[in-house]
């Protein structure tokens, strides 16, 4: 069989039509996605939804809910509405939390040529995204935000005189570690070209709650950011996302973008949390010496090595369980266990684990000593392996999956 030069053509011609997207007739190519990372806004989602709809008249857009599987039904009544309307879209995060990470996925997950994020609570004003669009779309700006603190803007209706002081601090350390002077690097509700999204999605730490800080800190080229005014309003269902974490996972998305590179976030809060521990350790060994038995145990029936003994399996006990804890809620808080099974199951299996890397630390440490090295560097070496050891077993065995 023969095959020309004009075969060849016509063959590649239709291959590129096949390949060009075709646009339905009566619809209009998408301009604005919408995400509204969620955790209990079941109340929030279809009045949003109207606002998004009157606010963004004549633009072609959709909205991504990103929710955490929260237990009040808040997919199954996006899945609802998007039964309804097409333009709603639900992602579903099963054994993931955080809103810094559910923003990255919901806004990697549209195809549309600019993305938006904000609260699904209604406190971010749906009228200020045409504006938004319209200065990306220009082409003079790479980044739009609204800021609670810029001039024209107001939070009184917001009613937390703590939470604006708290914001304003935060606000100060933000621009010094991203470079960029805002009025409000802690806003959560910004828009960009999704191009400018994904150049940079995998060097994104995801870590805590401010992705545009994230964002801000991770570019390489400055972008050129446009200023709204926002009026910030009080939230309208529900309870705020931010729980009693929230300034330790700002000091943590800070802490990544220093150092995370360097020593992994996660592990650097596994090994402060153990160093803690040893605190704990000690300080109820001396309390279970000095105050619970005293001298009336040593010089009665038991010795004093039985006595040391007890008080330091009550002493590791404690702080093993002290470690289990905070680990559970700020290492691992986008895991976090919850409910009594679960809570116990953990802590036994954070418990195993401890033991193993027990067995680790001595045996390593007796090893290196047989060898020739030096007693305190022997000891180091074995208490620095023990914690990759409980590190990396505990992550996958209690907070992680089999």
């Amino acid at each position: 069989m023969n095959i020309t030069t004009t075969d060849l053509g016509q063959a590649a011609q239709a291959g590129a039509r096949a390949a060009s997207p075709t646009v339905l007739a009566g619809t209009r190519p998408l301009e604005l996605a919408v995400v509204l990372p969620t955790y209990n806004e079941r109340k929030n989602i279809a009045t949003m939804v109207e606002r998004l709809d009157k606010a963004l008249a004549g633009i072609a857009w959709e909205a991504i809910y990103v929710d955490d599987n929260s237990p009040d039904g808040t997919s199954d009544e996006a899945r609802r509405l998007s039964l309804l309307d097409p333009r709603v879209r639900c992602i579903q995060r099963i054994g993931r939390r955080g809103l810094a990470s559910a923003a990255i996925e919901g806004m990697c997950s549209t195809a549309a040529p600019v993305v938006a994020v904000m609260d699904a609570d209604h406190q971010h004003d749906p009228e200020l995204l045409p504006g938004m669009l319209a200065a990306i779309t220009s082409g003079e700006y790479d980044l739009a935000y609204a800021s609670r603190f810029a001039e024209g803007a107001s939070t009184e209706a917001w009613g937390r005189p703590d939470r604006v002081k708290a914001s304003g601090f935060a606000n100060r350390i933000a621009n010094k570690v991203t470079g960029v002077e805002l009025t409000d690097p802690m806003s959560g509700f910004f828009m960009l070209r999704t191009q400018t999204l994904r150049a940079d999605a995998h060097r994104l730490s995801g870590v805590g709650f401010k992705i545009l800080l994230d964002i801000l800190a991770t570019v390489d080229t400055p972008l050129r950011v446009k200023e709204f005014p926002l009026n910030f309003a009080a939230r309208a269902e529900g309870e705020s996302k931010l729980d009693q974490t929230v300034v330790f996972e700002f000091l943590v998305g800070l802490y990544d973008k220093w150092l995370g590179r360097i020593i992994p976030t996660r592990f650097a809060l596994f090994g402060t949390v153990g160093a803690m521990g040893v605190v704990v350790q000690l300080a109820v060994l001396w309390v279970m010496l000095h105050l619970v038995f005293g001298e009336r145990f040593v010089y009665g029936n038991w010795s004093e090595s039985m006595t040391f003994n007890i008080s330091n399996t009550i002493a590791a006990v404690v702080a093993m369980t002290f470690n289990f804890v905070l680990n559970n809620e700020l290492t691992y808080s986008d895991k976090r266990l919850r409910g009594f099974g679960p809570l116990m199951r953990g802590w036994a299996q954070f418990a195993l684990t401890c033991s193993l890397g027990l067995l680790t630390n001595i045996g390593s440490a007796a090893v290196l000593k047989t060898i020739g090295f030096h007693d305190v560097l022997a000891v180091v070496v074995g208490v620095l392996l023990a914690s990759v050891f409980n590190f990396a077993l505990s992550s996958k065995f209690v907070w992680g999956k089999y």
